[in-house]
């Protein structure tokens, strides 16, 4: 079966990023509030790659096209200014370790000046690795992971099939800090559903002080049709939180998460609110906002349902 290119999905932080796939869909694909459960893990041949990352060099040094890549390449270029890269797709640190070296490799050749490589990651496919080879990887310029950790609650993380703990999560995370690789990971505002907000935002609020990471970000539930949680939500089965409980769930990981240097946002189209600040810097300044917002419970301060989004 032939590589499908996928569609562009990444990390707001990487919009300047050129898009290069070495996967398409996720190795995980079961978790039951996202749209990656419709698919397949695909993983591209390393010639393909190659190919693809020579069409870069060739429009970056001349401006010419070469045959058989696809418009998006291009389409991709023409805004690039040669900085970073993004590997797409779901998880591409699952493509094979060889051949993730070797393609690394070969796009530093090409690209010397390049300054940093990104990819997101599932917890297993961190846990895969040792801190030797992440270490091997970031002397190839891989210079930040992106890693879904959705929840802190073992109960959540069961009932959403992310087929990891709370434990194994922390454990990759300390894998990344230990390789000297940024680590950038999410959590998911009302995932707990109106039960098990509380804990849901306690024990997120745990792992996030365990796992120490560089950045995190907020973003609050939107359920996708068609999928696992979206199905018990029509049945009756999952209960959405309100908008303003959202916010008392982030209040309550601010409030509880300690961080050592951690650059913290709720910036995502999906929140009601935004926040963003470092930690611990902006700590109280953080919560000071949230408490007004949440004292006031005014429905005119939050992002209205039509502007927000996935």
């Amino acid at each position: 079966m032939s590589f499908v290119r996928p569609d562009i999905i990444r990390p707001p932080s990487e919009h300047a990023s050129y898009y290069l796939p070495l996967t398409s869909g996720c190795s995980n694909n079961s978790c039951a509030f996202c749209a990656f459960s419709f698919t397949t893990l695909g993983i591209r041949d390393l010639d393909d790659v190659k190919r693809e990352i020579d069409a870069m060099s060739l429009y970056a040094k001349s401006r010419m096209w070469m045959a058989g890549q696809p418009d998006i390449v291009y389409a991709i270029l023409r805004q690039w200014d040669g900085k970073r890269v993004f590997l797409q797709d779901g998880d591409a640190l699952v493509y094979p370790y060889p051949r993730l070296m070797e393609a690394l490799q070969y796009l530093n050749a090409k690209f010397p000046a390049l300054e940093r490589i990104a990819s997101y990651a599932t917890p297993q496919d961190i846990l895969r690795r040792s801190v030797q080879e992440l270490r091997d990887l970031k002397k190839q310029k891989l210079g930040i992971l992106y890693m879904g950790v959705e929840s802190g609650d073992d109960d959540v993380l069961k009932k959403i099939r992310k087929n990891v703990s709370h434990d194994q999560m922390v454990e990759a995370a300390k894998k990344v800090k230990a390789s000297g690789i940024l680590l950038s990971v999410t959590v998911i505002l009302g995932l707990g559903g109106v039960a098990g907000s509380e804990k849901h935002a306690l024990e997120t609020a745990r792992i996030l002080t365990e796992m120490d990471p560089d950045y995190a970000g907020a973003l609050t539930l939107t359920l996708i049709p068609e999928t696992e949680l979206y199905r018990e939500w029509e049945s009756g089965r999952f209960e959405m939180i309100t908008p303003f409980d959202s916010l008392r769930e982030l209040k309550t990981m601010v409030e509880h998460s300690t961080f050592s240097n951690c650059f913290f946002s709720s910036m995502h189209a999906s929140n009601y609110f935004s926040i963003r600040g470092s930690m611990p810097k902006d700590k109280g300044k953080i919560l000071r906002q949230l408490q007004a917002l949440l004292s006031r419970r005014d429905p005119n301060m939050l992002r209205p349902e039509f502007m927000r989004g996935l």
